[in-house]
């Protein structure tokens, strides 16, 4: 064995140690299938090798596009140990947006969920990299056109496994930007266990924790502030596709579930639920959110009624594997609306354009730098070089900085909507709406929404003459976009709001139009 690899520590290496401490102990839960870690750990090995048997080598890129379950986990081990490169694709997107991803990526293999089988194939077939597709349910049999898991998994489990180190890719996690085309940041097994290190300190994730996974997989926050690390520790985890109240009330009650993560517009459900009250919620000591801020008047709701609950809101982005700044919970009140201080092992400053840090109270580019940051950006030099110009990473992120050093955002730079937990690129909306020949000029903004925290709306100018219909405008929207990039409301406007230099002032129409939505 060479002497690197007696240093070696890669993502499926925290399951192998894990599994080695404490075999027996629960590892995933999934509607009524168990697996301790032992078995968890089998199963990954045996998954490898039927990887390798597949010819998939290291650093080839195998591609997932699927909902939440245990195969899903056991797959992502079952690839770092491989030494090949995870894509995890967006269910909710369509066929083609889907297939934009995984030929990009030139993946060689496709995973799928049963409901996801038919916009698998048609993704696959615009894609000629792709080899084989499997269906990614265990035990049963697999839809036309894939082949079955348990094959996978039924021949010689890996024992060779090739030597990982730190600039070795772990996984490419494709992000919404203001461009049409996503882009495929390219995280190394050492960047994701950086971030899972800041994460177990100022997260609080610990090995007695029963965590609860109801947030899509396929992104990097369930991923890899919570599952990723959970197995790093040991912790019990239960793992569900179906985020609706009612069962994720249940499933928080049966489980006796202390740690749960979800977006503001999941914790809002729970609340309007009329079972919420009754549930037993009493093993519930730690709560997180983020992809938005939690409104206050929440706050104050959640304090009131899960008394006990220790709340965390998490802020970064995907290119930082993903966590940047944590706001604990004794400052959630005290410092609400604020993104808090940053991890462990980030340094992040604000920024005016020449680079020099703001004044408290100003408004700047949040810029970071940390072992946890993306290796680059998949097949584009131009972006990568862009955002890593002055030997900072930028986020895009606006914010103020106070005197304590708390971060508040205060705008999207690349003007990125954020809308029930996803990312929705204003441009790519746009341009959609751009087709239709009587659209003289539109602008697409988030705006407050009480369940989507903010609602994806478009503002159009008709061309002179012309018939705007709002409807068309939508129905048109949902043949060529994945249903959470479809404007909720289309507002029509004689002009759009311009600075000197001919830009569009997004932050005007979002101020005209904030109260859209409220009832």
């Amino acid at each position: 064995m060479h002497a690197d690899n007696l240093r070696q520590q890669s993502l499926y290496d925290t399951l192998r140690r894990t599994a080695a401490r404490q075999p027996d102990k629960l590892a995933i839960r999934h509607h009524d299938e168990n697996w301790t870690y032992r078995q968890f750990n089998d199963l990954c090995l045996a998954l490898a090798g039927g990887l390798a048997a597949q010819g998939i080598e290291p650093g080839d890129r195998v591609a997932i596009l699927s909902r939440n379950s245990n195969a899903f986990a056991a797959l992502r081990y079952a690839i770092a140990a491989r030494g090949a490169v995870l894509v995890p694709v967006n269910f909710m997107l369509n066929a083609e947006e889907a297939a934009y991803i995984i030929k990009h990526s030139g993946a060689r293999l496709l995973f799928a969920g049963d409901t996801e089988a038919d916009k698998a194939l048609a993704a696959a077939c615009e894609c000629p990299a792709v080899e084989t597709c499997y269906s990614l349910a265990l035990g049963s049999a697999p839809p036309a056109g894939f082949e079955a898991l348990d094959a996978l998994a039924a021949g010689p489990a890996l024992t060779q496994r090739p030597s990982i180190d730190n600039t070795t890719p772990a996984q490419i996690i494709y992000t919404s930007g203001t461009e049409s085309a996503p882009k495929g940041a390219v995280l190394s097994h050492a960047a994701v266990l950086w971030q899972y290190g800041s994460i177990l300190a100022d997260a609080e994730v610990a090995g007695d924790d029963v965590l609860l996974h109801a947030l899509p997989l396929f992104h990097c926050a369930q991923l890899d502030c919570f599952l990723g690390p959970s197995i790093h520790v040991g912790a019990s985890n239960i793992i569900t596709a179906d985020n609706h109240p009612d069962n994720l009330l249940k499933l928080l009650e049966s489980e006796g579930v202390t740690s749960f993560f979800a977006p503001p517009t999941v914790w809002i459900s729970l609340l309007r639920h009329p079972g919420f009250d009754s549930a037993d919620l009493s093993a519930l000591r730690k709560g997180y959110y983020g992809a938005s801020i939690m409104p206050v008047e929440i706050l104050r709701e959640i304090q009131r009624r899960l008394p006990e609950l220790r709340l965390w809101n998490l802020y970064g982005q995907t290119e930082i594997a993903p966590t940047a700044t944590i706001l604990k919970p004794e400052d959630q009140l005290r410092k609400a609306g604020s993104a808090g201080k940053p991890v462990l092992h980030v340094e992040t400053r604000v920024v005016n354009d020449v680079g020099e840090d703001v004044a408290p109270g100003e408004i700047g580019e949040v810029v970071h730098r940390s072992p946890q940051l993306l290796t680059e950006y998949f097949r584009n030099p131009e972006k990568t070089a862009e955002a890593f110009a002055g030997g900072w990473f930028h986020s895009g992120d606006l914010a103020t900085v106070d005197e304590e050093g708390y971060l508040t955002i205060v705008d999207r730079k690349k003007d990125i909507i954020k809308t029930g937990g996803e990312n929705v690129s204003g441009r790519e909306v746009e341009e959609a709406i751009y087709q239709l020949d009587w659209v003289a000029e539109v602008a697409v903004i988030g705006l407050p929404h009480d369940r989507w925290v903010e609602a994806v709306t478009a503002v159009v100018v008709p061309k002179p003459d012309s018939s705007p219909d709002e409807a068309a405008v939508i129905a048109f929207c949902h043949e060529r976009l994945a249903a959470f990039k479809v404007p909720k409301r289309v507002v029509f406007a004689s002009d759009l709001p311009r600075n000197p230099s001919g830009k569009i002032l997004k932050r005007e129409l979002r101020l005209a139009h904030s109260a859209l939505y409220q009832s």
